[in-house]
């Protein structure tokens, strides 16, 4: 496909796979609008790609946030061809922690902010007959210990992607890619101590670096419009999970 001015609609991009998505797609002739909550780390990131990318604070639990995002996209760069539904937290613990807040906000977050974007920029998709790409996980294929509300949340978004696929197609195609264990910032942030330590040992033993799921991404948009790589499972070659 001819990517030229394509407009991709990237949330979270401010670290980890988003920002590596960025950079990917920037390279292949892309329009980017990034979204994050961190605006000098993004607003940073569209310096330096130039090439027509803008930076636009917002948080996907926000929906006025999110709102407005969209009518920058709308009005600076023609509205979005492609949204990826990317940001998202891994707050993991043991479900019968005191964690309960945590659980909640991923859900808000990777799930439900997942759903406000999409239903927001819903009308730009299918103006431009676009592409829907969802960031899930391997956890939304298998449910270790410790992971229960992380992985309602991913085997939630396979499930919603699913049915969104029917329903939208064929004027939008919808992806889900389903990451193994990837080196991101992510699991800098779980507070229980014992989870946090168990994700770092496997961030820093296993994981992938994120532009290799950028180009997993890149490889299925650039796809002709005739066919939909519709889930992706990318893990590293030695994860056993």
């Amino acid at each position: 496909m001819n990517n030229t001015n394509r407009v991709a609609v990237i949330t979270g991009a401010s670290s980890g796979i988003g920002e590596a998505l960025a950079r990917t797609l920037v390279s292949e002739g892309y329009r980017v609008a990034l979204l994050a909550r961190r605006l000098d780390r993004i607003s940073a990131l569209a310096e330096e790609l130039s090439s027509g990318t803008i930076a636009i604070q917002a948080d996907v639990t926000d929906r006025d946030s999110i709102v407005a995002a969209a009518e920058r996209v709308q009005q600076e760069l023609g509205g979005a061809d492609i949204l990826i539904n990317n940001a998202g937290i891994m707050l993991t613990a043991p479900f019968a922690s005191d964690k309960r807040s945590e659980h909640r906000q991923m859900v808000e977050t990777n799930l439900l902010g997942a759903m406000t974007v999409t239903e927001v920029f819903l009308d730009q998709l299918r103006a431009k007959k676009g592409d829907l790409v969802n960031i899930s996980s391997v956890a939304g294929r298998v449910a270790p210990a410790g992971f229960a509300a992380y992985t309602a949340t991913k085997w939630g978004m396979n499930g919603w992607s699913e049915s969104l696929r029917v329903e939208l197609q064929p004027d939008i195609r919808v992806m889900v890619i389903e990451p193994g264990a990837v080196a991101t910032e992510l699991s800098d942030h779980i507070t229980d101590d014992e989870s946090k330590k168990a994700a770092q040992d496997y961030r820093d033993n296993v994981a992938m670096p994120p532009q290799d799921i950028a180009e997993v991404i890149a490889f299925a948009l650039g796809r002709p419009k005739r066919i939909t790589l519709n889930e992706i499972l990318v893990r590293p070659t030695v994860q056993s999970m």
